[in-house]
């Protein structure tokens, strides 16, 4: 009689012909027999088969990979050649942001470490509930996973564990905030979160006069601070006067659109005044607080939030980090109360960034973010161009239009028309969101893509130009009406636009030389995608006028024509920032796929 398989073993139950290294219960079942066989052609597996296939799956024991057969629908194909349509809207994207500036404060490129995460099988699994805790089998791993990731969030910030939690499975940073709601308050209880039109966000209890705008001002009662309209900055005496009056059962310190730190310790002092709990949302500098580039709130909240895709720099996902006396109302205010299953892809690709955000390189990055910034807003300022607060401490600026007789709504349209990447915003003299008087420029994207002060300086100089023929076409149009503004702005005949059409050039060149970080594994790209030519025109508008002269951004660019090399002398301003990519790989023109999104799989490296 033959002894026992010890734990772990392999055994030979498989039927002559299958390595029992790769042998499973689903083989089993659909192994063909000659003919002639039992079971009507099938071989008919014992007791023993699946014996010895559950102990082939035991938790630790590795497998031999077995060959994967395509299934219909779920075939080992290139998207290129399952959906060809959103494979070209995908290039199309991929196009636009690897030859643009983009001066989005709120948006950054993650590393092809993270797509690859965000591409695994982690995606796969369901696991409602926490770590050790799940509603579902079969998430020993995606345990771990998480377990991963809050021991690095944690590390990231220097926190010790046995006095602060975190919880990572909100799916952005504004329902992160609503479960820190929903943990601490009771509804109807009164809320303090900077005004809107100051630099706040919409889930701090944004409301107008016919209407509760925000989620925040529908189930609690919100009252918001302000900034000195002269200055900018926080009023924080006018905040301790009015939270005297309101007497709210918690104060919200962060923004979204706030150019100078944040004073921790003055909202702490307030919110100890009036018996308040202290939420920090530092969805926007959190990357700069990981690396010491903007004091920490740590010491003074009760709670803090954040996304982390901003300066962090990883996938789009939030954290809550809290009190360990708050850990549990947390946890379940995030589940079960406001979301179901965690998406185990994203935990897993933020704990991958988390690791590189405890890196000496992170801290150089969160270093060039804040410097780069500062240079962007010195250089404007010497312009003459007025900036909210005169300057900026962190990653973002913002530029008051409103005195130069411009909207912020036009300048990003004409900034968007050349490949510049705004986005409008409020200032702290406006009196309605639908018209803001400036623009928020802000630094991470393009200092993740090497852009140094040189470089940014670069960039103040093309958004002079936009600027400029911004103001040419609002007085050829002789109507502050956007509507107005924009049937002048794509008049194809117009002076103004053959100057758009230069400077549009003239970015998507330089653009096109830079480092593009979140770039897939190198793999043959479909002809289509070889034989792509280069826009003629932005946004497929117009053409330039009959007899006008200057570079076009598709001059030397057809069919057939010998490619332009957009490469600059290292003596330009952002010269020295530019680690200049391959004439093939800027152009688009290269047999391999080592810049194109269609090339889904592993990631390279950067």
């Amino acid at each position: 009689m033959e002894a026992p398989l010890a734990r772990g073993a392999r055994g030979s139950a498989a039927p002559k012909g299958v390595a029992s290294a790769s042998f499973s219960r689903q083989a089993a079942v659909r192994l063909r027999a000659p003919k002639g066989g039992r079971s009507g052609g099938h071989w008919a597996p014992s007791a023993l088969v699946f014996l010895a296939a559950r102990r082939f799956s035991l938790r630790g024991t590795p497998r031999t990979p077995r060959r994967v057969e395509a299934v219909p629908g779920h075939g080992l194909f290139a998207l290129h050649e399952v959906d060809p349509e959103l494979s070209t809207l995908i290039s199309k994207e991929w196009d636009r942001q690897t030859r643009s500036v983009n001066l989005i404060a709120s948006e950054n490129f993650a590393s092809p470490e993270v797509f690859e995460i965000l591409g695994s099988v982690l995606n796969n699994k369901y696991s409602e509930g926490l770590p050790g805790a799940r509603y579902y089998g079969g998430n020993m791993f995606i345990d771990d996973v998480e377990r991963l990731c809050k021991q690095r969030a944690l590390a990231a910030f220097d926190l010790d564990p046995l006095r602060w939690a975190v919880n990572v499975q909100p799916y952005s940073g504004s329902p992160a905030n609503f479960a820190v709601y929903t943990a601490l308050l009771e509804p109807h209880d009164r809320i303090m979160g900077m005004s809107l039109l100051a630099g706040g966000h919409l889930t701090h209890g944004h409301y107008t006069s016919t209407r509760k705008v925000s989620a925040t001002s529908v189930y609690f009662e919100s009252l918001p601070y302000g900034v000195d309209k002269k200055t900018g900055l926080i009023d924080y005496e006018a905040l301790r006067e009015t939270a005297r009056t309101f007497r709210p059962r918690l104060i919200i310190a962060g923004a979204s659109a706030y150019p100078r730190h944040i004073d921790f310790e003055a909202f702490r002092e307030v919110c100890n005044e009036v018996g308040a709990y202290l939420l920090v949302d530092m969805a926007h500098i959190s990357g700069l607080v990981a690396t010491g580039q903007h004091p920490s709130p740590f010491p003074y909240a009760d709670v803090v939030t954040t996304t982390t895709h901003k300066t962090l720099r990883g996938p789009r996902g939030g954290m809550i980090f809290c009190r360990k006396e708050f850990e549990q109302k947390i946890d379940n205010a995030v589940f079960p109360a406001l979301q179901g299953g965690p998406h185990n892809a994203t935990i897993g690709a933020l704990a991958c960034q988390l690791r590189e955000v405890a890196s000496p390189e992170f801290r150089s990055y969160g270093q060039q973010v804040v410097a780069n910034c500062g240079a962007l807003a010195n250089f404007l300022a010497q312009e003459g161009c007025k900036l909210v607060t005169g300057g900026t401490d962190n990653h973002l600026l913002l530029w008051d239009l409103k005195s130069e007789g411009l909207s912020g709504a036009k300048m990003e349209k004409v900034c968007e028309e050349a490949s510049i990447i705004v986005n409008r915003n409020t200032i702290a003299t406006d009196t309605s969101p639908v018209s803001p008087g400036g623009v928020r420029l802000g630094s991470c994207a393009m200092t993740t893509r090497k852009v140094d002060e040189k470089g940014f300086e670069r960039i103040g100089a093309f958004l002079l130009r936009a600027r400029d023929i911004a103001l040419d076409i609002q007085k050829r149009s002789g109507n502050k009406k956007l509507v107005t503004f924009l049937d002048f702005l794509h008049d194809s005949s117009s002076p103004e636009r053959a100057l758009l059409l230069e400077l549009g050039s003239e970015v998507e060149d330089w653009a096109a030389t830079l480092p593009f970080p979140s770039q897939p594994q190198r793999r043959r790209c479909p002809p289509w995608i070889q034989r792509r030519e280069p826009r003629m025109e932005p946004r497929g508008r117009g053409h330039l006028p009959a007899g006008a002269t200057g570079q076009t951004r598709g001059a030397g660019l057809q069919r057939g024509a010998q490619p332009k090399d957009p490469g600059m002398p290292s003596g330009e301003p952002g010269g020295g920032a530019v680690l200049t990519a391959p004439a093939a790989v800027r152009h688009g023109e290269s047999a391999d796929c080592a810049t194109m999104p269609g090339a889904v799989g592993g990631a390279s490296g950067r």
